[in-house]
């Protein structure tokens, strides 16, 4: 079936795009590399577990999904005097090739029997310094590469393949676990990005040169402007409290983020395709409660936000009070589904709360102090799990979660009473 065939096949909207060779050559690539991240939210957890030394594999475990994550926020933080100027292909195909070089050592040094705890940890890390300014430069690279009336059907085409990975990878490697080495699932993510900055170096930019497109990559995080932003939250308490929720609701996620394959392994004696199908349930909900998020705008939205954040907390409880499969299958496609409208309602609240002429500068205020939230709960997961537990663990942060709401909810409400007093 030729392009033009295939293209009648999609809404009106996404047509155009695919007159433009370089966006058809780069949207399989880019998806199949969304393909391979998602796989490897299993791999990377369950391969830490299989070369854990007895005893020590929570402790690895949080140190190897800490190692996927942090050192990205370190490299969008630190890097950005030497890399915003790059052109945005430069800056894909760069984090592409370093991704697919150190994730392609794990499964070389897997079937050598060399790969070591701490070498394990070592080639993750390095694989993700740069993906906060690989997946920058993706973006401002479509934004190059399509007029300025074909971008929100392109985001809305990529976002949409990660979005689907989300649901289809874990499920995907939980599958494939059963039959191959975890080290291998993260090799085909190695060779999706291997594959991605091949297609990025042969997108030619408006002067014809291969690997030239696009303008210089924004970004992820502005210092100048994060600072500034910061300096205005400072005056804002409103804003400054939905900052604070957010970033402990992101941290108190992260120990779960280690519990769960734990819980997997440990607790219930299954293997990866649980794992892989707790996350897929968990996606598929998320997926929907995104798409619900716009219902929910006509409610007041800081009530919305807590009960967001006590609903999540309440899923995780049945954990630790021993509850079968089953019941936590369940729980957790629910918590997916609860949580999946919090980011675009805490995008929201900041819209709303923030003058026009300070908004950017505030979203990047908040994108710089987001980004360790995450990455430090879970670095912390592996130490919490030595003391309780799998099940522990995940009870325990669905608890702080529901404390919590009750304490932004009382804060609120102080806040509320201040501000009456003081019109009154």
């Amino acid at each position: 079936m030729t392009v033009p065939q295939t293209t009648r096949l999609l809404p009106q909207a996404y047509r155009p795009l695919f007159a433009h060779a370089g966006f058809r050559r780069l949207l399989p690539a880019l998806a199949a590399s969304d393909l391979g991240d998602g796989m490897s939210v299993v791999a990377v957890a369950w391969l830490a577990i299989e070369i854990a030394p007895p005893g020590r594999s929570g402790m690895l475990l949080g140190a190897a999904l800490a190692a996927y994550a942090l050192p990205g926020a370190a490299g969008a933080l630190l890097f950005g005097r030497w890399l915003r100027r790059l052109p945005a292909a430069r800056l894909l195909a760069a984090d592409s090739r370093i991704r697919a070089v150190l994730l392609g050592c794990v499964p070389l040094a897997w079937a050598l029997d060399v790969l070591h705890p701490v070498l394990y940890v070592a080639l993750l890390a390095g694989s993700s310094v740069l993906h906060a300014w690989g997946n920058a430069g993706k973006y401002s690279l479509l934004a190059g590469l399509l007029p300025a009336e074909q971008r929100l059907a392109a985001n809305a085409l990529v976002s949409s393949s990660t979005s689907a990975s989300i649901v289809i990878g874990p499920a995907l490697a939980g599958f494939l676990a059963a039959a191959v080495s975890p080290a291998w699932l993260i090799g085909l993510d190695a060779l999706s990005f291997a594959v991605l900055a091949v297609q990025v170096g042969r997108v030619r930019g408006p002067s014809g040169a291969p690997g030239q497109a696009g303008q210089a990559a924004a970004a992820p995080v502005d210092a100048d402007r994060s600072a500034a932003g910061l300096h205005l939250l400072r005056k804002q308490p409103e804003l400054l409290g939905v900052l604070a929720l957010t970033w402990f609701f992101n941290f108190l996620y992260g120990p779960a983020e280690v519990a769960l394959p734990l819980h997997v392994t440990d607790d219930l004696h299954a293997g990866a395709g649980l794992l892989g199908l707790y996350w897929a349930l968990f996606g598929a909900g998320a997926v929907l409660g995104g798409l619900a998020a716009g219902a929910l705008r006509r409610f007041p939205l800081w009530p919305v936000t807590l009960t967001i954040v006590a609903g999540w907390g309440l899923a995780l409880v049945p954990f630790g009070l021993g509850a079968p499969a089953a019941v936590t299958l369940g729980c957790f496609t629910l918590g997916g589904l609860i949580y999946g409208p919090f980011t675009a309602l805490s995008y929201t609240l900041f819209q709303d709360r923030t003058p026009a002429a300070w908004l950017t500068t505030v979203l990047a205020a908040r994108s710089a102090a987001l980004l360790t939230a995450g990455p430090v709960g879970t670095a912390l997961g592996g130490p919490l799990i030595a003391l309780m537990g799998p099940r522990g663990v995940l009870a325990a942060s669905g608890i702080a979660t529901v404390v919590l709401a009750l304490v932004a909810a009382v804060m609120r409400a102080r806040t509320g009473r201040r501000a009456a007093s003081r019109l009154a």
